[in-house]
């Protein structure tokens, strides 16, 4: 498992075409991708189970945790994207809710864009 930003203060501020934003790159593939968002409620849980394909998951509302069969629960929050790679067991839970866009695929490398966060 590892841990990414994506928050604002590793992205490049863009001003092309009047623009006034910043925006913080994610990812690149060139092979069949599926994204979904997955909305868990209170005590809301991801079961443990084996990723079918490398899957990076990016909080963007609320905080829980995540654990491996590698890792102790971590604490993961908005801004934070978490990334598995194919065959790897994990589980992701919840107390108060958490927002989270899921990206899957056989090319997936978030070390392209996105800055690594040290485990806890």
């Amino acid at each position: 498992m590892k841990i990414y930003s994506f928050n604002q203060q590793y992205g490049q501020f863009i001003t092309h075409f009047d623009s006034i934003f910043t925006m913080t790159r994610i990812l690149q593939t060139n092979h069949e991708t599926r994204i979904g968002c997955m909305h868990l409620d209170n005590n809301g849980i991801i079961g443990y189970h084996q990723a079918s394909v490398d899957q990076l998951l990016l909080v963007v509302n609320g905080d829980g945790w995540v654990r491996t069969s590698d890792t102790d629960q971590t604490l993961i929050q908005s801004g934070q994207a978490i990334f598995w790679k194919k065959g790897e067991w994990h589980e992701t839970t919840t107390t108060n809710g958490l927002t989270a866009i899921v990206i899957e695929s056989s090319s997936l490398n978030p070390d392209q864009f996105l800055t690594q966060l040290a485990v806890k």
